[in-house]
This record gives structure tokens, sequence and C-alpha cells, in this order.
């Protein structure tokens, strides 16, 4: 399912594999990840999902495609960004949530892979969003997030790679999947977290192909759960953590947020060459 989250029910889409997510087992990020923010997105003028996203720029938005075209389903019809660390802290304060205001930036624009409506979502599920002023005005340029270079993955394709490669997931999705409504509310904070997960696999012919990888989901490495979708898996984690967004968090395999994490991968060419028509 795509790791996505309605604003006013516990249900996530249901496809063939599952949408994210919010960070499992994560601690709580305060200021580390800055260019990390929650997008909202409406349907019909009113608030009706939320994913997780990455500024490249003060008002270009990394994130998933699946949290800009709701295909097959009604178009998404407006959608803002909002920048605390903690949106559900500040609401009433530092914002107004679901709503714009203080802290917060509307989209003028947002565009999926021109080929995302022609596969499963998590084929070509990458989007950009484009914001009307400067989300984040960071001191430097190197805090925003930065594309990988072309294939840059790929060298990862052996049981050493496998084994030590580790990354930073960033995003404010659920801290675990819950089995009723009640629950889901009871527990549904809008906080930015962070976890570590490792590379499981990648270019397998059978299941990630060449467009995503699986990383880990558990106690030990925390990773991705509902409304963590579009959120950025940057490569390394803690003395050797970079700004280069290896992927968005795009699917899981089940619905308990657990065991596998589903990463749409930025180092392909069209999908480099998708986003950087933005950056220019």
């Amino acid at each position: 399912m795509r790791r996505i989250v309605l604003l006013t029910f516990a249900a996530v889409f249901g496809l063939v594999l599952v949408r994210p997510q919010a960070v499992t087992d994560g601690t709580l990020d305060g200021n580390r990840h800055p260019a990390v923010v929650l997008l909202l997105m409406e349907i019909g003028g009113q608030p009706a999902f939320r994913c997780s996203a990455t500024l490249l720029s003060p008002t270009v938005v990394l994130t998933a495609g699946h949290c800009t075209n709701d295909f097959p389903d009604e178009p998404y019809s407006g959608m803002r960004v909002f920048t605390d660390s903690d949106v559900d802290g500040g609401r009433g304060t530092t914002n107004h949530y679901p709503f714009g205001g203080l802290n917060s930036v509307e989209a003028v624009a947002w565009h999926a892979h021109p080929l995302y409506e022609t596969a499963p979502f998590f084929v070509h599920d990458v989007g950009v969003v484009i914001l009307q002023a400067p989300g984040v005005i960071l001191p430097s340029p190197l805090q925003y997030g930065r594309l990988p270079d072309l294939d840059e993955f790929d060298k990862f394709n052996t049981r050493r790679g496998l084994q030590d490669l580790t990354f930073t997931s960033v995003g404010y999705g659920l801290q675990e999947s819950f089995p009723d409504q009640a629950s889901f509310l009871a527990n549904n904070t809008r906080t930015r977290y962070v976890a570590t997960p490792r590379l499981l696999q990648i270019n397998s012919p059978g299941f990630t192909g060449s467009f995503s990888m699986l990383l880990s989901n558990n106690h030990k490495t925390g990773g991705t759960c509902f409304g963590d979708s579009g959120g950025p898996n940057f490569l390394g984690s803690g003395s050797t953590e970079t700004n280069v967004v290896a992927g968005v968090t795009s699917f899981g395999v089940n619905g308990n947020c657990a065991g596998t994490g589903g990463v749409f991968r930025m180092d392909r060419r069209d999908v480099l060459e998708f986003v950087r028509q933005y950056l220019h």
C-alpha cells in the first residue's frame, strides 16, 4: 500500500503493495533535518491526505509520485507544506494545520513522473512540488537535499554492499500500525522522526527491479510507516550520513509497518532528468 495518511480516517490506500507510512522505532528528529517538511494534499478544496517531503531548494520539494498524483482517483486540488518539526505541538501557535497560515507555504504546482499513470504506482513513484515562496531558508545550500549521481547505487548490489549500507529515513508518519480507528487517532501525531534502516535488496529482477530498494524495518534499525510516503532516505547514517536523497519512501509489503520498506530510487536517468528540470 502507499504510505500516505488519510486525515479523517485510519485507512490507507491498498494496492498490490502498501503505500507508506511513518518512521517506526525511530527517535525525535528535532532540528536535525530542517529540509524535511510535512506535505498536506487537498481534494475538492478540503484537507485530505498527508505525506513527507524534502526541500531540494527553498521552493522545490521532492516527494513521491502518489503524493502528487492521486490517479485513478480524484486529483489533488491544492497542497501546502508545514515546516515545524513538531507540527502537532505547534498547532494554534506556530501553525494552523491542516490549514494554511504560520509556518506553512502554499504550492503553486505539483507534478508526478510523466510515466506515473502508465504502470503500478511504485514503478515511477517520484513527484515534485513547487512552492509560491521559500519554505525554509537554510544557512547553507548544502543543508538542502541533494540528488545522487547517475546509477550511483548499482555498486551496492553485492553481499558486502548489502551488509554495510545504511540510510537515514526521515518523516512525519506513524510510529507503528494500529488495528483500529481509536488507537490510530490516539497515536497519529504529526512529528518528524528519524530511523536508520539498512539495505536488504537492490536490483532484484523479481521484486525491486531497477527502480526501488528494500530497506529493513524492525526494532533495531527502525523503518517507515503510514505518512512517511515521499520522505527522504538519505545515504548513510550517523557519522556517514549525507544530504544525498538516495530514494523517497514509496511502499510497504504489509499493513503492519514491519519487516521491510520500499524506497523509490533517485539515481536513474529518467528520474534525475525529471527532477532537475524544476531545479533549473
